[in-house]
């Protein structure tokens, strides 16, 4: 294609438009984990839909295992954001302080951050060890440890993915919350 743009609609009312090129090669193991999960969720929905409405005879398991289900897409798909560094911040500070204040704050947070993954996955294991074995899901005879298991994987990758971009704002010698013009560019 040329340089010039063409008109989304023209002038005889015809709708045009092209879809960008699709890359998933920066996809991290993560996000297809979550995306697994995300399609068993659907798939079980549905069939939840289809006992319920078609045959007049609802699988009682269904709504139990899609809200584990939920749980886990959730917890281990928000390590995505992390890795991408998508969580809301306040940058606001940041442009009236003076540069050195805000580096050594911007690199606080990239601290606290990780330090709050971490201490989520500690937290994570102490429940697990207490609960132990013996407490089993509602209505499906499993343990509820296989939920928490997902949580603790979630806050594990959360941690590690903190630990990456932190590194990464170390590095280049300064994070979005200084520059967050560079969001585009490089986070």
């Amino acid at each position: 294609m040329s340089g010039e743009t063409q008109p989304i609609i023209d002038d005889e009312g015809n709708f045009h438009t092209e879809d960008e090129q699709v890359d998933l090669s920066g996809t991290i193991a993560e996000g297809w984990v979550s995306l697994a999960i995300f399609w068993l969720l659907g798939i079980t929905v549905f069939y939840q839909f289809f006992t319920r409405y078609v045959l007049n005879d609802s699988a009682a398991w269904t709504e139990e295992i899609a809200r584990y289900m939920l749980i886990g897409v959730v917890f281990i798909g928000v390590s995505v954001g992390v890795a991408k560094n998508n969580q809301i911040q306040v940058d606001f500070f940041y442009r009236h302080m003076p540069a050195a204040m805000g580096r050594w704050m911007s690199r606080a947070v990239d601290v606290l951050r990780t330090a709050f993954f971490a201490a989520a996955v500690v937290m994570t294991i102490e429940m697990m060890l207490k609960i132990g074995g013996n407490t089993r899901m509602t209505i499906v005879d499993a343990p509820m440890n296989i939920v928490y298991g997902m949580c603790l994987v979630g806050f594990a990758a959360m941690t590690w993915r903190s630990l990456q971009v932190t590194r990464r704002h170390w590095q280049r010698g300064y994070s979005v919350l200084e520059r967050p013009e560079s969001v585009m560019a490089t986070d």
